[in-house]
């Protein structure tokens, strides 16, 4: 079956009850078997039998070991990060191990980090939340950093090599701009490294990290696996094959008991709601997004068409006085070659708008009718973000916009309107009255 079918159908096999849509589980304790015949103590973490029960198909005992909800997520999971084992219904079941959900995005690479304990890690630019974490490390037991973009001299200087992490997010927090895996990979490898990649804004659909080499794969959940903006995930999935990949799997599981950082029962329910439809809201996002951007950059960056009416001229002479320039995976045309390759259904609902001057960044949102001004990304709702609000190392020029499932036409619209009522209030080039007045009390 294909991954949009086995969304629906992959837990099939662990439905108990009648029930089309499953049963939300909230209880935090399991009862032991009635028979004293049938009770098994816990083996000794040391025992190779104590790995079993870590699986999502192991009795169930207490919550922060494993949910029934959460063993329905993992399950359904497996088969959409591991896209090329999916066709093998004897796999199912295995991959599942290899899908290891978090209470967030942070605690799943914090978890990594654990379990690898680096001595480097390889990391440049992509969501702040992510340094914050190095840092905690770099704090408690001197984790060294070096930038990811620089020369591999550079790495071998840093002392990057077996047991450390190269960690490569794509497309990239905030602007939506892709790099190319299997380029990472191969340089991670050559010093005996792993990869990690942060796909979060190229979920499942969109990009495939383990087909290029990656490691580890990991998923702000939140994001688009959550897709409605209710619940807080976590993801990391590990390679499926080799004895590596089981190791690194079964350890990050008994880990996650002591961290303590599992998913509560009604948020795995509502990933599994949103499972279900994540390749139709993820496809339409990604497309709505690509329609956005190429409008945006051909005002910007594009001469007048033979046959554009004056309408959509004077519309394109207001983005122009607004708008700088707009960043997205889709505007790497030099990079077409393996970009095509590694996102062949589309390029992320993600994308960066840069504005000529930082006062108007500031107040387009306010201007907006259906984006909302707020942080994160991934839902059905499109939300644009004044970056400034929750990362201040970045320019205040710069707004992030994740586009949702509404009617791109009507996004275009609401857009247009927004930036021409700056022009019309005289909002260019310095801050409005509406924004001095509040700021002065």
């Amino acid at each position: 079956y294909a991954p949009s079918t086995l969304a629906i159908h992959a837990d099939d096999h662990l439905n108990q009850t009648t029930d089309v849509a499953p049963p939300i589980h909230l209880s935090t304790t399991y009862r032991y078997p009635s028979s004293p015949s049938a009770l098994a103590p816990v083996p000794a973490d040391t025992d190779p039998s104590a790995a079993a029960l870590l699986s999502p198909t192991a009795p169930l005992i207490y919550s922060r070991v494993a949910a029934s909800n959460l063993n329905r997520l993992e399950t359904l999971l497996a088969p959409l990060l591991f896209p090329a084992h999916a066709a093998d219904p004897a796999a199912l079941s295995r991959l599942a191990v290899h899908v290891i959900t978090y209470a967030s995005g942070l605690a799943a690479f914090h978890a990594l980090l654990v379990r690898l304990a680096p001595r480097v890690v390889a990391l440049s630019g992509g969501y702040h939340g992510i340094h914050g974490v190095v840092s905690l490390h770099a704090r408690l037991h001197g984790l060294r950093t070096v930038d990811l973009h620089a020369s591999d001299a550079a790495w071998d200087a840093a002392g990057l090599g077996p047991g450390d992490l190269v960690h490569l997010e794509t497309p990239l927090n905030p602007t939506g701009e892709a790099s190319c895996i299997a380029a990472f990979a191969a340089r991670a490898h050559a010093r005996g490294a792993l990869l990690s990649v942060d796909a979060t804004f190229g979920p499942p659909g969109l990009q495939d990290p383990f087909a290029w080499g990656a490691d580890v794969v990991m998923h702000s959940g939140t994001k688009y696996i959550g897709g409605h903006s209710d619940l807080l995930c976590g993801v990391l999935a590990t390679t499926a094959v080799g004895e590596v990949g089981g190791r690194l799997a079964v350890g990050l599981r008994a880990d996650r008991v002591f961290l303590g950082s599992v998913m509560g029962g009604l948020e795995g329910w509502l990933g599994v709601r949103s499972l279900r439809t994540l390749e139709l809201r993820v496809g339409r996002q990604s497309q709505s997004a690509g329609e956005l951007v190429r409008w945006l950059d051909g005002c910007v960056n594009g001469g007048r068409a033979a046959d554009q009416d004056a309408q959509a001229e004077a519309e394109a002479e207001v983005v122009r006085r607004c708008v700088d320039r707009v960043q997205h995976a889709s505007l790497q045309r030099e990079d077409m070659g393996w970009l095509k390759q590694q996102m062949p259904n589309g390029f992320g609902p993600v994308f960066a708008i840069w504005m000529r001057d930082p006062a108007a960044a500031r107040v387009l949102p306010s201007k907006l009718k259906l984006f909302h001004h707020a942080t994160s990304l991934g839902g059905v709702e499109s939300l644009i973000e004044w970056r400034r609000m929750s990362d201040h190392d970045v320019d205040e020029r710069l707004l992030r916009v994740s586009v949702g499932v509404e009617d791109w036409r009507d996004l275009k619209a609401d857009l247009a309107a927004g930036l021409r009522a700056l022009v019309e209030e005289g909002l260019l080039g310095g801050e409005s009255k509406e924004v001095q007045v509040r700021e002065n009390g």
